[in-house]
């Protein structure tokens, strides 16, 4: 996906995470992984202090694609939120079509509505770190600014979600770093990427969205949808088409391996 330009307000929002154990990763057909250097290419709720005490598992700095629910698992990810209008729909779409999803968070939107960070968590979606002011420039900056962007993030969605750590790390616009993967995968979030971007951040209509999803889901499981950054209602409507399709296509709903 290419790196999203102009979208300032990310500087300005508050992002939220949450993150569940994830079980050991299943086989998928989707199994390449980018290139080592950065490619771009519980319905109960969590007990927060349990999360809080354990050490994050260790997981590979790889960039993860494929899912854990096999060869027919789709993994939905949804950036930038949690968003008051368009989260709340997005939830409502996944819970009626039996689907779970990856939530990428920046760092200000989680604290300034943990509400919902906690309503995801609860719900058994997954958190996903996406630092604090998506700059899709990371990784021409220094490490120091990276783990500040990392590590803030990390904190403010864990305090937002009560206490349950993102178990992945999405880089803004793909721009991964050796530094930024070590970094993250020491601190239990494995490097996430995309297989299908459906471009909804240009707002290309609904239709648009479905049909890149249709065209591109045979060539990997992961797709990036956006709950916030400005009017989501096309997401919201290409999701309601999407979800049930995807479903008669024989595909199950899964989270991406660890």
């Amino acid at each position: 996906m290419a790196r999203h330009k102009g979208r300032g307000w990310h500087g300005r929002v508050v992002a939220a995470a949450l993150g569940v154990t994830a079980l050991a990763a299943a086989t998928s057909v989707w199994t390449a992984q980018a290139d080592p250097a950065g490619g771009r290419q519980p319905e109960a709720r969590a007990s927060a202090p349990a999360a809080q005490d354990r050490a994050p598992a260790k997981v590979s700095a790889e960039i993860a694609h494929a899912s854990e629910a096999g060869a027919r698992g789709v993994n939905i990810t949804i950036d930038d939120g949690p968003d008051p209008t368009w989260t709340p729909q997005v939830l409502r779409l996944l819970e009626d079509n039996g689907a779970k999803a990856t939530f990428c968070m920046v760092g200000p939107q989680a604290e300034a509505h943990p509400d919902l960070v906690k309503e995801i968590v609860a719900a058994g979606h997954r958190l996903c770190n996406h630092t604090v002011s998506h700059d899709t420039t990371m990784d021409t900056k220094p490490e120091s600014y990276q783990s500040q962007q990392i590590l803030d993030a990390e904190r403010m969605i864990t305090k937002a979600s009560g206490g349950v750590r993102s178990q992945y790390y999405r880089a803004p616009g793909g721009a991964f770093t050796p530094y930024s993967r070590q970094l993250a995968a020491s601190h239990g979030m494995r490097p996430l990427g995309w297989n299908v971007d459906s471009r909804d951040f240009e707002r290309p209509g609904a239709d648009a969205m479905v049909a890149t999803v249709k065209r591109e889901i045979s060539g990997g499981p992961t797709v990036l949808f956006h709950d916030a950054g400005g009017d989501r209602a096309q997401t919201v409507a290409a999701l309601r088409e999407v979800l049930p399709w995807l479903k008669q296509q024989g595909y199950s709903f899964g989270f991406p391996v660890r």
